[in-house]
């Protein structure tokens, strides 16, 4: 079970002045990665979470310089509704992703992007990572008082759009600061946004074998897009004892 992600060796497959974005899901079989919780918002269902399906969340999050996210993410940490501290872990667990880490010249943790529009982004959340080179990717249409106190914490703000983040300049930042491995780990909007732009390289997708339902349910996209995105399987794995499967594909522009 461990490695089954670790050996891809992910930050090391970008050609060079190039970056390879990757994003992950779990989901169940009729396509809830999400549903509504008691205060509004939504959440991973416990039935769905389960500690084998993080230990790969865990490894993929070792193989990257910089992890992608959203304001949302920060809100929910804020709350207390975060499912955890962004990775990699500091738990006895996942000693030997940050000995790897060492191993492999790279940084204890990887840097932290956040992509907002709104910058509606609790500052005392951000002292979680401040221990990590943090960018903000935003709009044209920053609030400038916004922007200023993000930049008084040290905070990195970048224009990446005009009325809203764009994958194509998401993409140009990261290479233009020398990333060659970027983990997404927001939801359905900002994959929309990588999907529609052809900049995500590769889906890893954990399919647990149970049904969910109900009505209130977020899927891995959301919003409109110009044509389908064909997938090429790359890897797939069957966890017998998870009751699910691990798999890897590629998106093909």
């Amino acid at each position: 079970m461990p490695r089954v992600y670790l050996d891809l060796q992910l930050h090391r497959q970008a050609k060079p002045g190039d970056v390879l974005i990757y994003a992950n899901y779990i989901t169940s079989l009729d396509g809830r990665i999400a549903l509504a919780d008691s205060d509004g918002g939504q959440q991973v269902p416990k039935a769905l979470a389960n500690k084998r399906d993080w230990r790969l969340y865990q490894e993929l999050a070792a193989q990257s310089d910089i992890m992608l996210t959203s304001a949302r993410y920060f809100r929910q940490l804020a709350k207390g509704n975060a499912q955890d501290l962004l990775p990699v872990g500091a738990g006895e667990d996942y000693a030997d992703l940050r000995d790897w880490r060492k191993s492999e010249g790279l940084k204890a943790q990887p840097d932290v992007a956040i992509v907002s529009a709104s910058l509606d982004i609790p500052q005392a959340a951000l002292e979680n990572v401040s221990d990590r080179r943090i960018l903000v990717l935003t709009t044209e249409r920053a609030n400038d008082a916004k922007v200023a106190g993000l930049e008084a914490l040290g905070v990195e703000v970048v224009i990446a759009g005009a009325r809203q983040v764009e994958g194509e300049l998401l993409k140009g930042v990261l290479v233009a600061n020398g990333y060659t491995s970027a983990y997404m780990i927001a939801g359905p909007a900002l994959h929309a946004t990588l999907v529609s732009a052809d900049v995500l390289d590769l889906l890893f997708l954990t399919t647990r074998y149970m049904l969910l339902g109900g009505d209130d349910f977020s899927s891995m996209m959301q919003g409109h897009l110009e044509h389908p995105v064909h997938l090429e399987l790359e890897t797939l794995f069957f966890d017998a004892a998870g009751g699910q499967s691990f798999a890897c594909y590629r998106c093909q522009s």
